[in-house]
């Protein structure tokens, strides 16, 4: 038995769907039925059904985006960098290795080579850099809450897409807003990420950190242009003049714009689609949310 929280949301829909595909038994366990933010209650339901495996998909991420995190601010702080530390402990004393779904949205640009972060670089969009989002604050603070933990996976995922028209797609979103902002970014296929992540369960590989993106790196003219060349979208597409008017005019916090590096997860023997073709692929099959 496989537990999943945080399953009604974009990404843990994701993982209900693998889950189902692959025939393994799982329970989706809602808050609205259960409060699993609740340590003792968790801890003895953990210990009473003993899961094989645990999977955190509960988060607050905002909705439209990340600068409504910045309304709710006591809900973020809570769903991002208080609720995985009730989860480890529970984890913990129950006996039961977990994985927990983290964001490569606590660092900003690339490395000082020029290459993207690995799992060992300092996070540089934090609370501790002054710099950042809230939302990217707190999923800093996650991921410190479970610095020394030896049963979890810490996966990474950035700026989610896939073939299916979605208010949380990427590439929807791109089409929807009025302007970009141009950036150069790594980020997940949807499908790729959850497979991947729940692979380095199947596998055993060590626990620790992955960053779990496409490999490559892609600007937001480049997926403007294949977004085009599929015929997906014959918008004219237009840009901001610089970050600095992106902020005066559309924004209310600072956006996370990095390269990562996810050469760990390859050597583990997991593979993801090189970014450029996976973006090419999905718009390909694209499928156009029906009114």
């Amino acid at each position: 038995m496989i537990y999943l929280l945080g399953g009604s949301g974009y990404v843990g829909s994701a993982y209900q769907a693998l889950l189902q595909r692959k025939g393994l038994p799982f329970r989706n366990l809602r808050r609205a039925d259960f409060d699993y933010t609740n340590r003792a209650a968790l801890t003895d339901l953990l210990r009473r059904e003993k899961p094989e495996f645990l999977i955190n998909a509960a988060g607050y991420t905002g909705k439209p985006n990340v600068d409504a995190c910045e309304l709710h601010k006591a809900d973020c702080l809570f769903g991002n960098g208080v609720l995985p530390g009730i989860i480890a402990q529970a984890c913990t004393d129950a006996g039961v290795p977990w994985g927990h779904v983290s964001s490569g949205c606590i660092y900003t640009g690339s490395r000082a080579d020029g290459r993207g972060f690995t799992e060992t670089d300092t996070p540089n969009f934090t609370f501790r850099t002054n710099n950042c989002s809230f939302y990217s604050g707190t999923k800093a603070l996650g991921e410190e809450v479970l610095a020394d933990r030896k049963d979890v996976y810490i996966w990474r995922l950035r700026i989610p897409f896939n073939e299916v028209d979605n208010p949380r797609n990427y590439l929807t979103k791109l089409m929807r807003y009025n302007s970009l902002l141009e950036a150069t970014n790594s980020i997940s296929q949807l499908e790729e990420f959850v497979a991947a992540t729940f692979a380095c369960w199947e596998k055993r590989v060590p626990f620790g950190i992955y960053n779990v993106t496409n490999p490559g790196e892609v600007t937001t003219r480049q997926v403007v242009d294949l977004i085009k060349k599929t015929g997906v979208s014959n918008k004219d597409f237009k840009f901001f003049t610089d970050e600095a008017e992106f902020m005066r005019t559309a924004a209310k916090t600072p956006r996370s714009n990095c390269t990562m590096d996810s050469n760990k997860l390859a050597a583990a023997g997991i593979k993801m689609t090189e970014v450029h073709e996976a973006i090419e692929r999905d718009l390909r099959r694209w499928v156009k949310a029906t009114a």
